[in-house]
């Protein structure tokens, strides 16, 4: 792994540490394409907020976008996504019954 991988590497996991950040990917990969505003709505976040944090997952290649008219949609534009935050809830789950068996 090169340094620049690593400033990379270190770059999309501090995108991926926020939570407001996770709630919109997370509503993206459970919906697919959605506007700007609907990904508010069901994130639970501001029209302004979001869009902010769509514009920084986009230039870090986390989600694609497209504009239609005055309406931009967002998707996840990395395959590997899924299967990252996938891994994430299954160690969190592991951890959780690790912890409760120990009580």
């Amino acid at each position: 792994m090169t340094a620049d991988m690593i400033d990379e590497a270190a770059h999309r996991f501090a995108l991926l540490g926020d939570p407001t950040r996770l709630r919109i990917l997370h509503t993206v990969m459970e919906r697919g394409e959605l506007s700007v505003g609907a990904i508010a709505e069901l994130a639970g976040a501001s029209r302004f907020n979001t869009s902010a944090h769509l514009n920084r997952l986009a230039l870090g290649g986390l989600v694609a976008r497209r504009r239609d008219g005055s309406t931009v949609y967002y998707r996840v534009n990395d395959e590997n996504l899924p299967r990252i935050c996938d891994w994430m809830c299954d160690s969190l789950q592991r951890r959780a019954t690790s912890l409760a068996t120990r009580l």
